[in-house]
């Protein structure tokens, strides 16, 4: 009868991408308590220029504290408004509005969309304040989505973006977009990104140097991985206002058992609850990873 860790090995072909560069498993366990979220009183961006702030937390994220902050994004050389005095915020009571998106889809021309908008406000979209059910968080940080279910503005324009903020070792667990390609940039910090297109294409590997982009094209299985001890954020452009998102080993292992069993291999068998509690272990996106990274920023 073989354990979970059989299994491991088995499907370390499915994504090894998540390996043969970041010299560990797709995505290591860790204790750490999970993060803070980022502070809802965060500086509302007034230049193209960012820096990293740190969210509340309960560590200053360097060796042996308890947790590691979540990077922000803020304004390195401006003032909201006034001295003292913070930026309007921005509104978000038309996100996760079904009625009005429908509305928005069929109206027949974009200036009647634009008059189904009346508040301005509602154009600005705040990834360190934004609305409820955005934000996708793990240990390892959070990225925060604005599509058109979240930004109703985004309807008819065809495009929808990504923020992903990455503590140290954070890790972007396996995933593919089935309705755009994405183009990700690096604002703050170093990425290690690999992706495959499709069966009998090449893994593709790249280091990406703040301000430097790579491309993963539609239906490839990615990832992104911070590999310094410091935060990381990067920016994910999509041609899709629903561009939409599928975790590989997420979805993987959760088939039905003899579906698993026949795709690692019938030269063993396994016990449902062996499946049942290796799906356990599956970290939540986004991941801490991979050993060789939490060794060097001592994360336990």
């Amino acid at each position: 009868m073989r354990t979970s860790s059989v299994i491991v090995a088995s499907v370390a072909p499915l994504f090894a991408l998540a390996a043969p560069q970041f010299g560990g498993p797709f995505a290591a366990s860790s204790d750490l308590s999970a993060l803070a979220t980022p502070s809802t009183s965060a500086p509302v961006p007034t230049s193209s220029t960012t820096s990293i702030t740190t969210a509340t937390a309960t560590g200053d994220g360097l060796p042996g504290s308890a947790s590691a902050p979540y990077p922000t994004l803020a304004s390195s050389n401006g003032t909201a408004t006034a001295p003292g005095s913070p930026a309007p915020p921005a509104d978000n009571s038309a996100a996760n509005n079904l009625g009005l998106i429908a509305e928005l889809i069929l109206a027949a021309k974009a200036p009647d969309r634009i008059n189904l908008i009346p508040n301005d406000a509602s154009f600005k979209f705040d990834f360190n304040n934004p609305p409820d059910k955005t934000q996708t968080t793990g240990k390892g940080g959070h990225t925060v989505r604005a599509d058109r279910e979240s930004f109703p503005p985004l309807v008819g324009t065809g495009v929808s973006m990504t923020v992903g903020f990455l503590g140290p070792c954070g890790f972007n667990t396996p995933h593919t977009h089935p309705r755009s390609s994405e183009i990700n940039i690096v604002v703050q910090g170093t990425l290690q990104t690999q992706f495959t297109l499709e069966n009998g294409a090449r893994t593709v590997h790249n280091t990406l140097g703040t301000h430097q982009m790579t491309v993963f094209p539609q239906g490839a299985l990615h990832t992104e991985f911070n590999p310094n001890c410091d935060n990381a954020i990067f920016v994910a452009g999509f041609a899709s206002e629903d561009p939409g998102v599928q975790q590989g080993a997420q979805t993987f292992f959760g088939f039905d058992q003899d579906v698993v069993e026949a795709a690692v291999g019938n030269d063993f068998t396994f016990e449902g609850k062996d499946v049942d509690k290796f799906k356990k272990l599956i970290p939540a996106n986004v991941a801490l990873g991979v050993e060789s990274c939490l060794k060097k920023c001592q994360i336990q």
